[in-house]
């Protein structure tokens, strides 16, 4: 989809897929071919500066996969990622860090889901957080680090006494917090959350939620935010994409998509959110399960648990075309008005 400034990120066709076959004298033994999981396939998207797009979907569907390779952790199979007009370096492609390379990850930061994983337990707050400024070289000296990691605590809500405490010593939306801290570290202009309140609270999850949008006005930031949660979505994004088995199928603006979702599979995410107001009602299920990556339907991925689907669904795999001006949709019931 077009836009009229250049995007701070782009994705261009971009697919990812993992060798998983059976080591080789196994594979010789049983005369069996490798095998490769497609997680993303064909993914184009667009995240201009100071917005927040999320992308929802099922457990399995590629959000995280497409989350690392938007910062460089994975290296795209096809396709391309640039960022701010240039492609984004993988790390560990291509030898030594040059400038180049170590400005673009100052540039852009990813926030993890587990907070108890993410956190070195055997470091203090105070070298977990200053760790980036060491590394890129961005403070002079131990009393220039120590005072931007005390700034980065306050940033987030925490104490400047917190740097000399360990991770064990706080609670999960703390933990959060000093991991939102770590990332802001080298002054990003990009951030990928990668689920970062799903491992919280529900009240803690609000606090969390609330800390970034007021870090996103602040700081000018923007952000990729990959969740499961509908909920957290409406509150945080400004577009919205629903992934399945790898591929976008629906991309919209916010309200477009959450009010008036187009793609069957759109709808039923959002039929299973729970609602007060349905307490009794009988409320239609996603039917069926996500398929095998290692097997994927023939057609549209979405078929074989699709009401609407027919002869041509299980045939011809759907491109994104335009619904309305600002909503994309990978659907031929949209296409041909059945739904």
């Amino acid at each position: 989809m077009p836009f009229p400034d250049p995007p701070l990120l782009s994705l261009e066709g971009v697919g990812r897929d993992f060798d998983v076959s059976q080591p080789w004298v196994e594979r010789l033994l049983a005369r069996a071919p490798r095998r490769r999981l497609v997680a993303v396939d064909d993914v184009w998207l667009q995240i201009r500066r100071g917005e927040t797009l999320a992308l929802v979907g099922e457990s399995g569907c590629g959000k995280s996969t497409l989350a690392r390779l938007a910062v460089g952790l994975h290296v795209p199979s096809r396709g391309q990622v640039l960022f701010d007009g240039w492609p984004v370096i993988a790390a560990g492609v291509g030898g030594g860090v040059d400038a180049g390379r170590q400005r673009q990850r100052q540039r852009m930061q990813m926030i993890f889901q587990d907070p108890y994983a993410s956190l070195n337990p055997r470091w203090r707050v105070g070298a977990i957080v200053g760790e980036p400024l060491r590394v890129q070289g961005l403070v002079a000296d131990r009393s220039a680090e120590r005072a931007r990691v005390a700034d980065l605590l306050e940033q987030v809500g925490l104490s400047a006494r917190d740097a000399a405490r360990y991770p064990h010593e706080f609670s999960g939306g703390q933990r959060q917090r000093i991991s939102v801290a770590r990332a802001l570290s080298s002054n990003p202009e990009f951030l990928v959350c990668d689920e970062p309140t799903s491992a919280l609270d529900v009240s803690v999850q609000a606090q969390v939620l609330n800390l970034m949008r007021d870090l996103q006005v602040r700081l000018g930031l923007t952000y990729l935010f990959i969740s499961h949660n509908l909920a957290v979505v409406d509150h945080v994004a400004d577009r919205v994409g629903v992934m399945y088995l790898g591929r976008v199928v629906e991309l919209g603006p916010r309200d477009d998509v959450l009010n008036h979702p187009r793609h069957p599979y759109t709808r039923l995410l959002l039929d299973a959110i729970p609602d007060l107001s349905m307490t009794g009602n009988a409320r239609p299920a996603i039917p069926g399960e996500v398929p095998n990556p290692l097997s994927p339907p023939s057609g549209c991925a979405f078929h074989p648990r699709c009401p609407l689907a027919n002869e041509r669904c299980r045939g011809e795999r759907p491109a994104l075309h335009a619904a309305t001006p600002a909503v994309l949709v990978a659907c031929h019931a949209v296409e041909e008005g059945r739904c």
